[in-house]
């Protein structure tokens, strides 16, 4: 089902502080400014690699050259895209390690001069930095150390103009410490982004937590306020009947208890006043905004519907719980997501979240996976509607939530589907 267009239920969204950068973001930031890094350390080293042309065998001149600067065009728009940007970098760290092991074969001998640098000299800092973004943190180290070396080692030999090996030796140091300072950097923003990410889960575990342990306390109240005045007084009232009259009365008061422990799920404890769709739209906006990954939000139908607060705390809830179940199953920031809520036909709440994700198959979900059979859907039917979950995998998933209003008495209420 295509999401209608964004809204809000109310008027101008409030400010809400910048969210913490995650490592999802991270990775995007990261792989841009590899690529515009790789962009223009390329562009300094092209001239003087049509310089150094006739020093090179045209085949392996030719497939160095478009081999590089190729993957270095697909990197820069991979990271536009946020699609392929490791396996980019890693294709462009792998081919420029190609290019130093058949350096020999390229080269005629005595074709460089020992004060001559090679063009790949001016490139495998863009090489180390390619590969800190795509391999994990040992073998990016192992590639800042070996492509250095390798050069070091090339520069060396009569193929490599048997350079002043102290001159070599620095070259070789000075690559392993510009390209190490990209690797630390690369390495501890990763992992601070990963500590906000922890950080964040943590959080809205917590909120979660709380706000279970908040609703079974008010049950727990309530129920003893129910046992308190009515099914204690029912059992005083029949250990004392000895005359029909009394027996009358401990009939009637157990009957009241049960009536009452029957609406304990249906209705609070105390006579609240009601609470209006469009503060649930509202909740479900902000706590919309502070997540880490951005749903498309059409709120603006909640209309006008005057909620039970058991029953706006549930349809928030639930709501809340089908977003987290998105972002952490669906896939990355890039997935499509939307959470839409309108006022029924027969002025029911009706509220939509969906996704274009990864998907799953229903019928699979882990008994112990509490996060849909509990939070969602049997939170659901406590509140007095339902939840309904379409999925399949690669195919998006879709959560259908429907409060019909309540009945005037207890048991004469409609269900819609």
């Amino acid at each position: 089902m295509t999401p209608d267009r964004p809204g809000h239920p109310s008027a101008p969204a409030p400010r809400h502080p910048r969210r913490p950068i995650s490592r999802a973001s991270l990775e995007v930031v990261v792989a841009r400014a590899v690529a515009l890094f790789g962009l223009l350390f390329g562009a300094q080293a092209l001239p003087i690699a049509l310089s150094q042309r006739d020093a090179i065998a045209p085949a392996w001149w030719w497939a160095t050259i478009v081999g590089f600067y190729g993957l270095l065009v697909v990197s820069a728009v991979a990271s536009v895209v946020k699609r392929g940007t490791m396996l980019a970098n890693s294709a462009l760290a792998l081919v420029f390690m190609l290019a130093l092991v058949f350096w020999v074969p390229g080269v005629v001998e005595g074709g460089w001069s020992a004060a001559e640098r090679p063009w790949l000299w001016f490139l495998i800092t863009v090489a180390t930095a390619a590969a800190a973004v795509a391999y994990p943190v040992w073998l990016a180290t192992v590639y800042l150390f070996a492509a250095p070396v390798l050069y070091g080692l090339l520069r060396l030999s009569p193929f490599g103009g048997s350079a002043d090996p102290l001159i070599t030796v620095l070259d070789v140091v000075y690559a392993v410490l510009l390209g190490g300072a990209v690797l630390v950097i690369i390495t501890m923003l990763r992992s601070a982004a990963a500590s906000v990410d922890a950080a964040q889960a943590t959080a809205l575990s917590r909120y979660l937590d709380a706000v279970g342990e908040h609703a079974r306390e008010t049950e727990r109240v309530q129920v003893d306020a129910i046992v308190h005045d009515t099914v204690l007084s029912a059992f005083l009232s029949a250990g004392r009947a000895e005359t029909e009259e009394h027996r009358a009365l401990a009939t009637t008061l157990a009957q009241n208890a049960i009536v009452h422990l029957q609406a304990a799920e249906l209705a609070p404890a105390d006579e609240e006043p009601g609470v209006s769709a469009r503060v649930v739209a509202q909740r479900i906006a902000e706590v919309a905004e502070r997540m880490t990954t951005r749903f498309r939000l059409s709120l603006g139908g909640a209309g006008d519907s005057v909620l039970p607060p058991v029953v706006a705390e549930s349809l928030y809830s639930a709501t809340l719980q089908a977003m987290v179940n998105s972002i952490q199953h669906a896939g990355d920031e890039s997935v499509p997501r939307w959470v839409s809520m309108r006022t029924r036909s027969d002025a029911g709440i009706h509220i939509e979240v969906g996704d274009e994700g990864a998907g799953f198959v229903v019928e699979e979900v882990p008994v112990e996976r509490l996060g849909v059979r509990v939070s969602i859907i049997e939170r659901m039917l406590r509140a007095g509607g339902e939840a309904r979950i379409e999925s399949a995998p690669g195919e998006g998933t879709l959560v259908f939530i429907d409060w019909p209003l309540p009945a005037p008495q207890i048991g004469g209420g409609r269900r819609d589907a």
